[in-house]
């Protein structure tokens, strides 16, 4: 589990960096752009929050845009409950912080409760802090290392999230609840804003619904 925690850091040591580099290139001072990743703390809100400021778009815009990509929060939330994060309001509070796809994933993969309790608080911690360093440091080195895309390393976070929910996918039914829900957000993509495909691959659950049998006629 460190192991894998680890390698999922060190993507997020490059994206942070750069994060922080497009920041500072569009012009926001280095305090808001260390009190974004400490507060929003949400990687792909923070990059489309700065694609808005470039583009002159107001506060509105971008706390409604942040909203509707992040939406796909909720039922991660109710994926892992209290059970997870804790009874204590500190827990819920501080676990609800550090929600994200990898934390969530990471411990829907585990079986044993405290497994799954550990999964989700080491990589939740581990992600937020190297998240916070890296975009400081990309901050203040200036806009040298330029958009993640190029280097291929934004793949590393889907493939790390396949990598888990493959063993997962044990009978029949999670494997067409996952092929749908699949198919649903590919088709999707190139017509809707970058988190609402993933929403709409929630409608893959409509296969795990029995299928209904023929009866042979007498």
């Amino acid at each position: 589990m460190v192991r894998d925690v680890g390698a999922l850091c060190a993507a997020a040591v490059v994206v942070g960096l750069s994060f922080g580099a497009i920041a500072t290139a569009a012009g926001l001072p280095l305090s808001q752009i260390v009190v974004m990743s400490a507060f929003v703390y949400a990687g792909g809100a923070q990059f489309l929050a700065v694609g808005l400021v470039s583009a002159g778009g107001t506060a509105l815009a971008i706390i409604l845009a942040g909203l509707l990509l992040n939406a796909r929060h909720l039922p991660f939330g109710l994926a892992i409950g209290n059970e997870t994060l804790g009874e204590a309001r500190w827990r819920r509070i501080i676990g609800s912080h550090i929600l994200t796809d990898e934390s969530v994933a990471f411990a829907l993969a585990q079986d044993d409760p405290a497994r799954r309790r550990r999964a989700y608080w080491l990589t939740g911690a581990a992600l937020y802090i190297t998240w916070n360093i890296s975009s400081t440091l990309g901050a203040i080195a200036g806009s040298a290392l330029g958009d993640p895309d190029r280097y291929g390393i934004d793949a590393a976070f889907p493939a790390a999230l396949l990598a888990l929910t493959l063993p997962s996918l044990k009978d029949k039914v999670s494997v067409r609840v996952a092929i749908g829900g699949a198919a649903v957000a590919l088709v999707a993509t190139p017509f809707l804003p970058a988190g609402l495909p993933v929403l709409l691959a929630l409608l893959g659950l409509a296969f795990a619904l029995p299928v209904p049998s023929r009866k042979k006629a007498k």
